[in-house]
């Protein structure tokens, strides 16, 4: 196969965290490589994303990639613990329900990790500012033309090449071509983020009550469990504390392809009050002191059965929306570009549809059984029914109960295979 293989390009729509992985991918596999971002420039410290975190296959694929050894853990935070906390409702004061000590993961700013992959590439493989407007494929399924509009001069251009992979994210408009009755499914239940940088005050109250608290911040995943929802803490590299608070709230209606919405400063407030009734004063003074917080809608979708059509290919949310709870989004994204790439690679641009279909066989038991898993606990946490158990209530709940809730358990976890035999 290799004797035969001539240089064939891919155009990639979407220039998040997926898409500069995919550039990574396929011109490792030997692939020309262009990205089409509608943003007119990287993100610069964007709250967008916040804090994610990388397991061990992820990291090892990204050491490849920048093949500079050691640069990851120089940016990014062990996450060696993953705990799961119940707050008591009317003492506000936690007790433990599971701890794993061998949790090997990275703690990563969304913003780092970007600048990090897109950095390691050539210039000029990502045009910014192209927004996506549609694609055609030739008669022979040989070639794909994809037009998108250049903000700097207001007009339409046309990229050729081999291959069309879609990175546009969960309400992929790509993949509404293929599945125009899809509809994504409102989880019940919405995530207040923010990240508080705390680098100019070390010594603060806050900063000393909240690791009284959490003695294991900068090493620990911490998950704190109250009566139908749960929160997130931990550490990211540069002093700042990444939390999420996960409540139940009624599906927005939202503007344009974003799962996020801008807050009001009273909704904020309300946030901060509501806050107070559940957590501990040193996590809600951790939320207080936190600039610009954002409220994040969670969405996923059932598996998908398909993920190619001729010669166009799903990455990243757009093949899989997930919800947050198993830590998957960031990682999936990651093994979809290093798949694709060994498939690319492995059988050639003369025999894509093989690749192609490999890569589909190879990913989607993977992130369907993923997908499902991160959906059933994040219905575990929020106290949410499912149809062969009990509703969890951490302050009630067995061990066996509560085991469930750990993230060793993901499918998959110790990693997923990169091709077929």
């Amino acid at each position: 196969m290799n004797e035969s293989r001539k240089k064939a390009k891919a155009v990639i729509v979407g220039g998040s965290i997926a898409g500069v992985s995919c550039a990574h991918a396929l011109i490792v596999a030997g692939w020309d490589v262009v990205v089409l971002e509608k943003s007119s420039a990287p993100s610069k410290g964007s709250p967008t994303g916040a804090g994610l975190g990388l397991d061990c296959q992820s990291q090892t694929i990204i050491d490849f990639w920048l093949q500079q050894p050691k640069f990851l853990e120089q940016v990014t935070l062990p996450l060696t613990i993953d705990q799961n906390q119940v707050t008591d409702r009317e003492k506000k004061v936690p007790s433990l329900l599971t701890r794993d000590e061998n949790f090997n993961f990275r703690a990563a700013h969304w913003a780092d990790l970007h600048d990090i992959l897109f950095n390691a590439l050539p210039r000029e493989v990502v045009l910014w500012g192209h927004v996506y407007q549609s694609f055609s494929i030739s008669q022979n399924d040989k070639t794909v033309t994809v037009k998108a509009k250049v903000l700097e001069i207001d007009k339409i251009s046309e990229i050729k090449g081999e291959l069309l992979v879609a990175a546009d994210g969960c309400f992929s408009s790509i993949r509404q071509t293929f599945l125009p009755d899809l509809k994504l499914r409102y989880s019940g239940y919405c995530a207040w983020r923010g990240v508080l940088d705390f680098s100019k005050n070390e010594t603060s109250e806050t900063l000393l009550g909240i690791r009284r608290l959490y003695p294991d911040l900068g090493k620990c995943l911490y998950f704190e469990l109250s009566h139908k929802t749960h929160c997130v803490l931990y550490e990211l590299l540069n002093k700042r504390l990444n939390w999420i608070w996960y409540a139940r709230q009624s599906e927005p209606q939202l503007k344009g392809n974003s799962v996020t919405m801008k807050v009001s400063s009273d909704m904020i407030e309300n946030m901060y009050q509501e806050a107070e009734k559940i957590w501990v004063p040193e996590l809600v003074r951790v939320m207080r002191e936190t600039k610009d917080p954002f409220l994040n809608f969670i969405y996923d979708c059932d598996p998908l059965e398909q993920i190619v059509w001729d010669n166009v290919v799903l990455i990243g949310d757009a093949a899989h929306p997930t919800s947050p709870h198993g830590l998957r989004s960031t990682n999936m994204s990651i093994l979809d570009a290093a798949v694709l790439g060994k498939c690319l690679e492995k059988w050639g641009p003369n025999n894509l549809p093989s690749a192609l279909e490999e890569y589909q066989r190879t990913r989607l038991p993977v992130t369907s059984k993923q997908v499902l898993h991160s959906r059933r606990v994040g219905r575990i946490k929020q106290g949410l029914s499912l149809p062969d158990r009990v509703t969890f209530d951490p302050q009630e709940a067995s061990t066996k109960e509560c085991e469930e809730l750990q993230q060793k358990l993901v499918p998959f976890f110790g990693g997923a295979p990169l091709t077929i035999g």
